[in-house]
């Protein structure tokens, strides 16, 4: 995968978190902890499955904790720097 710039990352995951929710892209914040935002672990699988498809990473590889997935922006800082 060609390295994407953080803020590129920012958007694809708030557009499928927006997607995934069913709300328009504009009620996401990139800074708000996900957990708030009504993200259930059925939408978690789903979350983590596109960001697999997307970005081409093997999560089970990656690392990630779940400090990664407090927000948006910390998810989106970390998929930059495997990229």
């Amino acid at each position: 995968m060609s390295e994407m710039a953080t803020k590129d990352i920012e958007k694809a995951l708030i557009q499928e978190v927006a997607t995934i929710l069913a709300v328009d892209s504009s009620t996401i914040s990139s800074n708000a902890p996900l957990h708030t935002m009504g993200i259930d672990s059925f939408s978690f699988v789903e979350l983590l499955v596109f960001i697999e498809k997307t970005f081409n990473l093997k999560l089970i590889e990656s690392g990630l904790t779940r400090e990664n997935f407090r927000t948006i922006h910390l998810l989106a800082s970390y998929i930059s720097r495997m990229s």
